[in-house]
């Protein structure tokens, strides 16, 4: 908690420094101590309260793929905070293998039937309670488990990472914690598709959280190199709905620095 508020504390600074985000400091500080536990993720997958979950391939990932692949196959995907993201099945069906933790079993095993795929689920001896579900057709892996419990000595470290509504979904207080983690589980060749979300905080609470831009580099710059891939007007009515006036999506490509 500490490092978290040394952390804030360095991206306001930069931020009271930079003309046009006077407010960015503000912005932070109303989300910076909200919580949302394990449980009531669970209970909203389990009320389907999911409008957060996307029925097709996000936009920013097909537009972005090439770069993310480099012209590599076979590349080992980690999709964290996965959910049923259909974006999974996409890259499998490419050749690509997936590896996804998520805190819901629903949502895992609603993956599966949705994608018709079948699988089979046993037990993860390095973490207690958890478990393992494995595509019998395609190269699809998906931990049931709290994200902060996952390591590289479970399953590897790996070439491609897709954050869409990851890093927006963890607690504020946890981003620290949640970089290191992401970092850890890069391998040299890492490219790191970051997807993230600007608004005015004073008009909604999250989850989704607002990540400026500088945060992202506050949290990753010291090991990674960062590019803004695109940035897109992603305001919805149901965002609209949320009563706010502008949402901005960013895109980021975050590679190992040599």
């Amino acid at each position: 908690m500490v490092i978290y508020h040394v952390i804030l504390l360095l991206v306001l600074s930069r931020a009271a420094a930079s003309p046009g985000q006077a407010n960015l400091t503000s912005m932070l500080a109303l989300q910076a101590e909200r919580v949302m536990t394990l449980g009531e993720w669970e209970e909203r997958w389990h009320d389907d309260r999911i409008g957060f979950h996307q029925p097709d391939v996000h936009k920013l990932l097909e537009n972005n793929i090439e770069k993310v692949l480099a012209g590599r196959a076979e590349v080992s995907f980690f999709f964290p905070l996965c959910g049923k993201a259909v974006d999974m099945k996409w890259l499998a069906d490419m050749g690509h293998s997936v590896v996804g933790v998520e805190i819901s079993e629903k949502a895992i095993k609603q993956f599966f039937e949705e994608s018709n795929l079948t699988y089979s689920e046993e037990p993860v001896a390095a973490i207690p309670g958890a478990k393992v579900y494995k595509s019998s057709e395609k190269n699809i892996t998906l931990y049931q488990c709290d994200l902060y419990n996952f390591s590289s000595s479970i399953h590897g470290q790996f070439g491609a990472i897709w954050d869409r509504g990851s890093l927006v979904a963890i607690n504020p207080q946890d981003r620290e914690k949640y970089a290191s983690l992401i970092i850890s589980l890069m391998a040299k060749d890492c490219r790191y598709l970051l997807d993230t979300l600007l608004y005015n905080a004073e008009l909604h609470k999250g989850p989704p959280f607002l990540v400026p831009d500088e945060q992202v580099h506050s949290l990753f710059g010291s090991s990674c190199n960062i590019e803004l891939l695109q940035s897109v007007d992603a305001l919805t009515d149901r965002y609209r709905g949320w009563g706010l006036d502008s949402l901005t999506e960013n895109v980021h490509l975050v590679t190992l620095k040599a």
